[in-house]
């Protein structure tokens, strides 16, 4: 579901431009954000597995009322923005496949918005969220196999070529290199997905804590999904949840996302470089131009691919969506309701903006938000990173009975304990304005290399949007 968020209809005109511009070179660009994204994920699931807390809920519990807000505007307005990249990529493929027109495609795509809210609900269980897991996996097989065909049908090319584009070069400043990489990386780095990635990891843990015997849930749904803001997990719920969950993620993104990434890249640049249409063409330009240049059915096989990204980017949007508004805001509404609320904040004034701007608008608009995107990035992982690397945040009461309890696996744990090498051990008069000596706790803060990795990853993202936005002003004069 992570994968999903780095190849929506968004990354379609950015994948294209740069293919048309510079032909392979920004392969490259492709994999440091797919990187980038994997690094990011990581503390994401860190962050989520010690504290038991997605982004948002963090970010109400440990930061002032007013930073909080601030940043659940910058969150919202990154909902809002990806929503628009997804009803605009849907619509445009339903109009050009079965020639709905425009307005009745804007409406039929929130129909996935309607699903998720009748059945996602925090707090589900492990097989619950792994149905919606195999349902978004449906979609985004059905696009790894229409780019399959994509590929196939492309003039042939060096292969040697096209995985030197996976290495820096000179070539990535040519043409406006720079400014296409910073569009590509606000494209693949999506903020809603660092929130969805700290909020996904806890029905694993409370699978693993359920299975046990270390939490209970109730019978009713309505005080299991309240439970759900309450629960802590147990260390050895941690150590389970930190390995699968980041091994599946980098899988995930090194294959899914990579792929269809780097093959619509590959395909536009093999087929429409040097082509001046297609450098800032909108989607329906694309369309003809992959008509005329290799065959209608491969145009007709990429609009496929876009209906297919656009609905199962829309589901996981909704999912994140509920993830933000339901942690910065302590609801005081039955859940159905907060749920549809929720969605409500996102959702219309997406329908307003597409419904309004008309056909010509259409490419300015997923162009704008893909701009928001990028600019929103660093406003939303600072927090991340400061939450990641709080010793104060990152730890974990171990003087409760997790170590107690009577469990087949207490020898091997304690046989593994030295060679744990995450969990640092210290005592709780080590840390600041505490004075019960007697507990201790596991700290699994990031240590100072992650943590210089993770500024540099900030400033090298601002500096990007600094460049991008001069760019546009320049552009603009």
């Amino acid at each position: 579901m992570i994968s999903v968020a780095y190849m929506d209809p968004g990354n379609y005109s950015t994948d294209i431009s740069g293919g048309a511009s510079n032909k392979f070179s920004l392969l490259f660009v492709i994999l440091l954000s797919n990187i980038i994204a994997i690094f990011l994920q990581t503390l994401c699931i860190k962050l989520g597995s010690v504290t038991g807390l997605d982004l948002s809920r963090a970010c109400r519990l440990y930061l002032p009322n007013w930073l909080n807000y601030t940043i659940y505007a910058f969150a919202e307005c990154a909902i809002v923005a990806t929503d628009i990249a997804e009803v605009i990529g849907t619509a445009i493929a339903l109009n050009v496949l079965i020639k709905v027109p425009l307005p009745a495609g804007v409406i039929l795509t929130i129909t996935d918005v309607l699903f998720v809210l009748m059945a996602y609900r925090p707090g589900s269980s492990l097989k619950f969220v792994k149905m919606f897991e195999y349902a978004v996996a449906v979609l985004v097989l059905a696009v790894v196999v229409c780019f399959c065909i994509e590929l196939s049908y492309i003039p042939q090319q060096s292969v040697g070529k096209i995985f030197r584009g996976y290495l820096p070069s000179s070539e990535i400043l040519q043409n406006g290199g720079i400014y296409t990489a910073a569009s590509i990386l606000g494209a693949t780095v999506m903020p809603h997905s660092l929130f969805l990635g700290s909020g996904l990891v806890q029905p694993r843990l409370r699978e693993y804590d359920l299975q046990n015997g270390y939490i209970q849930l109730s019978e009713n749904a309505e005080e299991n999904e309240e439970s759900y803001f309450d629960y802590k997990p147990s260390l050895k719920a941690i150590k389970y949840a930190l390995k699968f969950s980041i091994i599946e993620l980098a899988l995930n993104l090194f294959t899914f996302a990579l792929f269809v990434n780097s093959a619509i890249l590959i395909v536009a640049g093999s087929t429409l470089y040097g082509t001046e249409q297609a450098i800032d063409a909108d989607l329906y330009t694309i369309h003809t131009l992959l008509a005329q240049t290799i065959s209608p059915a491969v145009s007709t096989v990429f609009m496929l691919a876009l209906l297919c990204s656009g609905q199962s980017a829309g589901i996981v949007c909704t999912i994140a969506g509920q993830i933000v508004s339901e942690g910065h805001i302590n609801w005081n509404l039955k859940p159905w309701q907060r749920r549809l609320a929720t969605r409500s904040i996102a959702i219309v004034p997406c329908l307003i903006i597409t419904l309004c701007i008309g056909k010509s608008g259409l490419s300015n608009a997923l162009n704008a938000s893909q701009v928001v995107l990028s600019i929103l990035l660093p406003f939303l992982i600072a927090p991340l990173i400061y939450f990641t690397s709080s010793k104060k945040i990152m730890r974990v009461d171990i003087s409760n009975n997790d170590f107690h309890r009577p469990n087949n696996d207490n020898d091997n744990d304690n046989k593994n304990k030295n060679s744990d090498n995450i969990f640092h051990e210290i005592e709780l008069n080590d840390l600041e304005n505490e004075t019960n000596n007697s507990n201790k706790y596991k700290i699994v803060a990031n240590n100072w290399v992650t943590t210089v990795i993770a500024t540099a990853v900030w400033i090298f993202i601002s500096m990007l949007n600094i460049y991008a936005i001069v760019q546009v002003a320049r552009d603009g004069i």
